[in-house]
Parts: C-alpha cells; sequence; structure tokens
C-alpha cells in the first residue's frame, strides 16, 4: 500500500479524495464504522452523518497519515465510547482477519521453502501473536469496561463514585509496544531466510506483516495519547467531585 505525505487534514477534504491518496485510511473508516460509497462527502459531512467528533476522526486520520498528534487535546468525556468502538474494532481486525492471513502467507511458504529457517519464522509469529492476543484480551476484559465504567460514573454523577482499586497508572505499566518484534521478523524474511521459489509469496508476507506493524502503531498512539490522557483526567474529575 502507498502511504501519502505527512500533511495534517482539515474538515473540508473529500474523505473520497484523501482515502485514495492514501489507502491504510480504509482501517480508519473501517474501525469507524463508516461505510462506503462515500460520494464526494468531505469529512466534516461523514463525521456528522455518523456522529463523530470531527476532531477526533481528524486526529487519527492525522496519525494514519504520519503526523503525531499534540500533547494537549481537546476531546472531552463523551468521545470514550467512540475511542473505546474504534479500538474494539481494530482488535477484531488483528484477530479475524490479518493474523489468519499472516498465518496461510507462512505455511505456504513452508509447502515450498523446507529450509530450517521457515520454521523458526512460524513458531516466531505465533508466540509474538500469543503476546499480542493475551494484551489484546487484557484491554478488552479489563481495561475498556473499567474506562467505559468511569465514563458511566461521570454521567451518573452527583451518585457516590464505586471504589475500585484499578487505575489508568497499571495500564500504563501493562501497556507496551507490541508491534516492535515485527520488524525483527521483517528483517530475518529480507535479509536471511533462504529463498526457494517463494518470491511472491514471500512479498505478500511482508506486505500484510506491514500492514499489521502499520495500525499496531496507530492503535498504541491513540492509546497512549489519546485514551490514557483522557482517563487520567477522568479518574481526577471523579476524584475531586467526591
Amino acid at each position: 500500500m502507498k502511504k501519502t505525505a505527512k500533511i495534517h487534514f482539515t474538515s473540508d477534504i473529500k474523505i473520497s479524495d484523501a482515502i485514495i491518496d492514501n489507502p491504510y485510511l480504509l482501517l480508519l473508516i473501517e474501525h469507524f464504522g463508516i461505510a462506503m460509497p462515500l460520494n464526494d462527502k468531505t469529512i466534516e459531512k461523514v463525521c456528522e452523518e455518523n456522529h463523530l467528533n470531527s476532531g477526533l476522526f481528524l486526529t487519527i486520520a492525522d496519525l494514519y497519515n504520519g503526523v503525531q498528534c499534540s500533547s494537549e487535546l481537546p476531546f472531552s468525556f463523551d468521545d470514550t465510547n467512540t475511542i473505546i468502538t474504534f479500538l474494539q474494532s481494530s482488535h477484531k481486525f488483528y484477530l479475524d482477519e490479518i493474523y489468519p492471513d499472516i498465518l496461510v502467507n507462512i505455511k505456504q511458504i513452508a509447502e515450498v521453502n523446507d529450509s530450517r529457517e521457515v520454521a523458526l519464522v512460524q513458531k516466531f509469529f505465533v508466540d509474538y501473536f500469543s503476546e499480542v492476543t493475551e494484551h489484546l484480551d487484557y484491554e478488552d476484559k479489563v481495561v475498556f469496561p473499567y474506562v467505559l465504567d468511569l465514563y458511566g460514573q461521570i454521567k451518573d454523577m452527583p451518585h457516590p463514585r464505586k471504589e475500585t482499586k484499578y487505575s489508568v497508572k497499571e495500564y500504563k505499566r501493562h501497556h507496551g509496544d507490541i508491534e516492535e518484534k515485527l520488524n525483527d521478523l521483517k528483517n530475518l524474511l529480507v535479509k536471511y531466510l533462504p529463498q526457494k521459489n517463494d518470491q511472491a509469496i514471500r512479498r505478500k508476507l511482508l506486505l500484510n506483516l506491514s500492514e499489521l506493524e502499520f495500525d499496531l502503531n496507530i492503535h498504541s498512539n491513540i492509546e497512549d495519547l489519546i485514551l490514557i490522557p483522557l482517563v487520567t483526567k477522568m479518574e481526577l474529575h471523579l476524584k475531586k467531585s467526591n
């Protein structure tokens, strides 16, 4: 997939033009639950029709365009559900689509390439994705319910806050860069894995790994730069109100 130049999006840009320029944005609209066709609608119009905060959309779109977001982002607590839904959609993409595709690619290489290194590649990826699955499961079962519960308490004030020992600080300690090891795997495929009539399959595998790595990086940035700061503010808000 082609990546576009590092430019900021604005709300008056036609979303179809942006996607044609940077096809990775197909993942963006999918995670936001936006359906095609998009006609000649602007980003502002699409956000309005889908009940999305255009500022949040533009910030995440910039991440897909290679532009880091500001450390001071004007998001409200009402953006919480949208952020969580977006991240849950990305989990589904990893588990149900891109991971099975990559595993198929590796098995196809193994069918034509019996070198010892191919077996190592397969074991490396299976072990790696086991770590990823554990991380995603932790988010789905612990982090996201906690965040949504905080939001529910804020909307339900002034009722007493439900006590919990969990906090976003624990999530930050648990949170790692799950995309880093993919670079090691790509290096192995490009630099060291002997080739045995597997060039086309290897190309497809590398492209799928790059797509996974790219979206995982966006996923981590959303959590580190948007979700965690927002949850920190929610915790402080509830603490001050009690």
